[in-house]
């Protein structure tokens, strides 16, 4: 063999042994182009946006602090709607005022305002301890739905499964995934922050059949039609994800609904690229209401990730625009209000309309619009800028001290939307628990 013939051996011999080391470094060159692409790349690109690119505000989040002693008698006054409407046989909290009902989603307000007050220094240990107690205890002694959840409304004293107009029904209505991922995290904050109460969250959890929600990485709700159980996907953009994180940290499958851009759309209201849900409620049943809710709760309860983060700056932007382009003081959120119709979507976008707000099955209700309290808190204790000052000064005196805060002040009136709720009052309490202590599920 000539030496050609030996050189050109032992090259392929020195390649196939440096193979490894080739493909690594293709892949770090790759990984690099990668960064130096998405780097350069908008944000709407990047996240598949069909809109033109608009910059969104520029927002930065306080560091927590003491809360100010008006801010703490904001507290007790919320508070107060609370030791007005628990029901001491039972522990559970009235949804709204003195009407012995409550849902799933009204009951982890209750908890979440237990756990804030508790974390304020409003209320001891002793009593802290005494209305946990008493709430998983009743948790635990509810009929269930089909006998896997919880039904999606409950008398407060009775424990009797009931419907809307809180008449006792033996099969129940059905049960809502999206109200049993909201109490996930008070029980999520129980086991990870006060562990003495992890024997009944966890009897209560494994009596609950929990898979039963998902499927196939999605949410479902149960529903009763004619004594029939329909199964529903549930959830549109904000409240899915918002949902699904509670799931997801007690390992179960919710790939599909934890994702912020399947179905992802940028709307541009008022300038503001805002993200909403493509699914409409032609085709999917359920409406895409774009609120602060869910994007508040994602804020001071699990603390935002890159993309909520960026989302819940959106939302809010764009009642910030509104503000500056109209001079009406905007946030919006879905409440209860004091009247008939009873209960109104005051929304950011929904239906293919902006600055819509409708009932649940989809009638216009312009005529309530309204400036929502609880949305006021959230934006100001998670932002604290020029313009959530003026949001909270304005709604500073929607209480009675003695009764707890109303829901909101009518756009068309500008009078008060007297009515009280434990959801109002509740996400008041978590608002001004996270200014003082930060995050409230923490790991």
């Amino acid at each position: 063999m000539n030496n050609n013939n030996k050189n050109t051996l032992s090259f392929k011999d020195n390649l196939v042994r440096a193979r490894a080391h080739i493909i690594f470094m293709l892949a770090l060159i790759t990984a690099f182009s990668l960064v130096i692409f998405l780097d350069s790349t908008s944000f709407e690109n990047r996240v598949v946006s069909k809109s033109p690119v608009k910059k969104v505000i520029d927002l930065k989040i306080p560091e927590k602090r003491d809360l100010t002693t008006e801010e703490i008698e904001w507290a007790k006054i919320a508070w107060r709607y609370f030791q007005n409407n628990t029901i001491e046989e039972t522990g559970l909290a009235n949804s709204a005022n003195l009407y012995p009902s409550t849902t799933l989603w009204d009951s982890s307000s209750y908890l979440m305002a237990v756990i804030s007050v508790k974390k304020i220094g409003i209320i001891d240990q002793k009593e802290f301890t005494k209305r946990v107690t008493k709430f998983l205890e009743s948790m635990l002694a509810l009929p269930l739905y089909d006998n896997q959840l919880p039904n999606k409304v409950y008398n407060t004293r009775t424990l009797k499964m009931v419907d809307y107009n809180n008449q006792a029904t033996e099969k129940g209505l059905g049960w809502s995934a999206i109200d049993i991922g909201r109490l996930m995290v008070p029980l999520n904050i129980l086991v990870w922050n006060y562990p003495e109460f992890t024997p009944k969250v966890k009897a209560l959890t494994t009596k609950w059949d929990l898979n039963a929600v998902v499927k196939d990485g999605e949410m479902f709700g149960a529903l009763n039609e004619n004594d029939t159980t329909v199964y529903l996907q549930e959830g549109r953009l904000g409240y899915e994800e918002y949902a699904a994180k509670s799931f997801q940290l007690i390992g179960l499958d919710v790939s599909s609904a934890i994702d912020y851009t399947s179905w992802l759309e940028f709307v541009n209201i008022d300038g503001v690229n805002v993200p909403t849900d493509t699914r409409t409620p032609e085709r999917f049943t359920a409406y895409n209401y774009v609120v602060s809710e869910p994007y508040i709760l994602d804020g001071i309860e699990y603390g935002w990730d890159q993309l909520s983060q960026e989302f819940s700056g959106r939302v809010y932007g764009a009642q910030e625009a509104h503000y500056n382009k109209t001079g009406k003081l905007t946030a919006v959120s879905e409440d209860n209000i004091d009247q008939a119709p009873h209960f109104v979507y005051n929304t950011v976008f929904t239906d293919g309309k902006k600055w819509s707000a409708i009932t649940e099955d989809g009638t216009d209700a312009s005529e309530f619009k309204t400036l929502s309290t609880k949305a006021a808190f959230g934006w100001h204790m998670l932002y604290e800028t020029e313009y959530t000052k003026k949001l909270i000064k304005a709604v500073s005196v929607l209480n009675d001290p003695e009764q707890g805060w109303y829901s909101g002040l009518y756009d068309k009136t500008g009078k008060p939307n007297k009515v009280l709720t434990a959801n109002t009052n509740g996400i008041i309490l978590e608002t001004l628990a996270y200014k003082q202590t930060g995050v409230l599920l923490k790991q």
